[in-house]
This record gives structure tokens, C-alpha cells and sequence, in this order.
């Protein structure tokens, strides 16, 4: 399949469609064992783990802007940890029962990439806790006001 010329998001952003071969060749080994066979970071090993400098959080994948740096906490987990995402539009979520649980998965919006996981024990206001693998996010620049 192409990559989607007229295809939009509900973000409002054009949906990245591309096959198996292209996603290979666009992504590191670690990045397509994440983000397209849902894959997890160890834990701890994530550059990212820790709240570092200030920026938006980008889909590895496709680019879009996903988590703002300032709502990211140190959650203890060993996995990057966020109390919402930067535009809710921006991710999907699916129920996740595997590994003999349920759990609430994220993924990209824009390009259907795996993310990681959400939960009910992050701090106020939200209460969320968005545990997101390192490999699948890139950390950019904010961007200029409008």
C-alpha cells in the first residue's frame, strides 16, 4: 500500500499508510519491533525514562505531535510517563489482553504505530498515566506561537 495521499486523521493530519517493506526500511530494527509489532522498551533503558528538556514528543513513525514536555513525570516505572496527551485526536486506544491481563493500549493516530499503555494511577488533574516506550517517540523543538 502507498503512503495515503487524501486519507485524514480525526487530528486533521494525513494518515502515513505504508507497507511491511517501507516501514522496515524506515524505521531501526528496535523502532519497527515497537511500534509495529508491539514491542516494549525494557524497562529503565528508554532515553527518555526521566523528564529531560523541553519540547513536544513526536511519533517516531510518522512525526506527529503527540505529548508536551511539561506534563511528563518521573512515574517510577522505568518508562517515559505523561498525564495526557498533547491533543487527545492525536491517539487511539484499544483494549490490550494480552499477557494475561487487560490493559488499555495507545497507539498513533496518524500512522497506527504502537505507543504503549495508559492507566488509572497517574497524578491529578487527570489521574492518567501514560507509559509510553522510548523508542517510539522522538523529542523535537517546540514549536513558534501562532
Amino acid at each position: 500500500m502507498a503512503e495515503s495521499e487524501n486519507n485524514l486523521s480525526e487530528a486533521g493530519e494525513e494518515r502515513v499508510e505504508l507497507s511491511d517493506v517501507q516501514w522496515r526500511a524506515r524505521l531501526s530494527p528496535e523502532q519497527y519491533h515497537v511500534l509495529r509489532e508491539k514491542g516494549t522498551d525494557p524497562p529503565f533503558a528508554g532515553v527518555f525514562t526521566h523528564p529531560g528538556p523541553d519540547g513536544i514528543y513526536r511519533c517516531a513513525a510518522c512525526g506527529a505531535e503527540l505529548f508536551d514536555s511539561t506534563v511528563q513525570f518521573d512515574s517510577g516505572s522505568g518508562w517515559p510517563s505523561f498525564s495526557e496527551p498533547l491533543v487527545a485526536e492525536s491517539v487511539e486506544l484499544h483494549e490490550d489482553t494480552s499477557h494475561g491481563m487487560v490493559r488499555t493500549e495507545v497507539t498513533c493516530r496518524r500512522c497506527g504505530g504502537h505507543l504503549g499503555h495508559v492507566f488509572d494511577d497517574g497524578p491529578g488533574p487527570t489521574g492518567a498515566r501514560w507509559c509510553i516506550n522510548s523508542t517510539s517517540l522522538d523529542l523535537g523543538e517546540r514549536p513558534p506561537a501562532r
